[in-house]
């Protein structure tokens, strides 16, 4: 299975402040790879270096055989990179309909296919963003991030927060984005039971760096306890 993501040594600071100390993987096209890891061992801030949003010191980032080193947020987002941030961050004065079509790019997604997705979304289409549930904005982001037609779609903490209820039915409509194919997923969340029901791959950051990676049958309780035990 050819690569569609890879990072190598990838380094990065926060001002003086050193926070990736070499991560390295791969997402293979069509996969699902989960990324793991405690708080604050530089998940998100992985995150942030393949979408751009913060430059990477050292190490090498490459997208379709692209190098994204140079590239600011919005040309990856172009090449097919759709992100769901930590913190939804949708437009809050605009209307559900009006968040997703800013995002729009040609392809299968539209506003027909995500509020078959989310069909809550079909009925507060006119609704301002400001005014829904965390739940609701929760699938606006992801809709919003599907609107961009990408090959990759990452979802950072994509249930973090919400009622069991909500977090069930986003974990379906992940499941369903993973049983109908021609996305490749990267999730990062803390529900290993329910990552394990997506994911092919698994990949654990410890301080900023790669230590482990497998598929699922090989993360057994003594990696669970070793890498993400409390």
């Amino acid at each position: 299975m050819t690569a569609l993501l890879e990072l190598d040594g990838v380094t990065a600071f926060y001002g003086a402040s050193q926070a990736l100390f070499g991560v390295s993987l791969e997402v293979r096209e069509g996969e699902c790879l989960a990324l793991l890891g405690r708080n604050g061992m530089g998940k998100t801030t992985t995150i942030r270096t393949i979408a751009r949003m913060l430059p990477h010191k050292a190490g090498s980032i490459r997208f379709a055989g692209e190098d994204l080193g140079p590239l600011p947020s919005h040309r990856a987002a172009r090449l097919g990179i759709g992100l769901t941030p930590e913190g939804r961050r949708c437009f809050p004065n605009l209307n559900v309909e009006e968040n997703l079509l800013a995002a729009a790019r040609p392809g299968p997604w539209s506003f027909r296919t995500v509020a078959k997705l989310f069909p809550r979304l079909e009925e507060r289409r006119g609704q301002l963003a400001a005014s829904l549930s965390g739940g609701e904005q929760q699938m606006l982001a992801i809709g919003r991030a599907l609107m961009t037609n990408p090959r990759l779609l990452i979802l950072d903490e994509a249930t973090e927060g919400l009622a069991p209820v909500v977090r069930q039915e986003i974990w379906s409509a992940i499941r369903r984005l993973k049983a109908e194919g021609g996305l490749t997923i990267l999730l990062v969340d803390k529900s290993l039971k329910e990552l394990r029901t997506v994911a092919d791959r698994f990949a654990i950051l410890e301080k900023g760096e790669s230590v482990w990676s497998g598929e699922g049958a090989a993360l057994n309780a003594e990696v669970v306890e070793r890498f993400l035990g409390v």
